[in-house]
């Protein structure tokens, strides 16, 4: 398998284990997280001999969600005075490109089981929003935080999470920012099930995928396929609308506040604008 620098992958008894690795603490996603997820999705779609696969993080936690730190020459060029037509431009072909990484899990078509503990953070909610099946451990917490940094989710969550949670969870943890347990998680149908530890997610993870992987592929393959295209249409056209909404909107007071309060590990203090 590729060496690669954000994941660990492995596969056995056509079940493939897809592990967040970083670089950035708590599995945080940077540049390369959002280069490779693509690629390695791509290439398990195209093994004949994975049928299922497995979505983990290492460590204690599954993702804190966008590496700020990594990825602010991302949003640098729009926090001056004048963000004009090349940096937004540049901003929305940024977008796109992470929206496409995470919509890689989505279409891939061999079902995707995700373990989740620890911590589930913005990009990471993107991210489990995408799979087919949901797992956590006991202790693990979910927020779709980008309210708190000023920033519209723009990667999925927004989309995905209507057919899973329903519109009015989402909404609630949308406008608010908040932390839910797991327990919270799966009374909203974030989760499927909560397991005692994280190993036991783990494993609950590989069972239900081997189950899976059991069955005639083409035929698993088939009702995958015809589940999801009943919202892929919605999804593919509410993500283009966000990412031109954002390049439009992103740029403000707001957004530079919440970003040196992440490097000054204070409380922002926001005004609307």
């Amino acid at each position: 398998m590729t060496d690669w620098k954000a994941f660990t992958v492995e596969t056995k008894d056509h079940v493939a284990q897809v592990t967040l690795t970083g670089p950035g603490k708590g599995n945080a996603m940077g540049p390369d997280f959002w280069r490779e997820l693509p690629l390695i999705f791509t290439e398990l779609d195209a093994d004949p001999e994975v049928r299922a696969i497995v979505l983990t993080g290492s460590g204690k936690h599954f993702s804190y969600g966008l590496d700020l730190p990594a990825m602010s020459g991302t949003f640098g060029p729009l926090l001056g005075e004048r963000a004009l037509a090349a940096p937004r431009t540049d901003f929305l072909k940024e977008i796109r490109s992470m929206q496409a990484s995470v919509t890689a899990v989505a279409d891939c078509g061999k079902p995707v089981i995700a373990a989740v503990s620890g911590w589930c953070i913005g990009g990471g909610l993107d991210l489990i929003a995408a799979v087919d099946i949901r797992y956590a451990s006991a202790e693990a917490k979910f927020s779709l935080r980008e309210a708190k940094v000023a920033i519209v989710a723009d990667i999925g969550s927004l989309h995905r999470l209507p057919g899973i949670i329903g519109v009015g969870h989402l909404r609630e943890l949308a406008y608010t920012g908040k932390d839910i347990d797991a327990a919270r998680a799966e009374k909203i149908g974030l989760v499927n099930d909560v397991f005692d530890d994280q190993d036991a997610a783990l494993a609950a993870a590989h069972a239900t995928a081997r189950e899976i992987a059991a069955n005639p592929p083409l035929v698993v393959q088939g009702v995958k396929d015809v589940l999801d295209q009943r919202e892929k249409s919605a999804v593919a056209e509410g993500l283009r609308y966000v990412s031109v909404w954002n390049a439009a909107f992103l740029p403000s007071e707001d957004l530079t506040e919440a970003i040196q309060a992440v490097f000054q590990k204070r409380e922002p203090q926001f005004k609307g604008q």
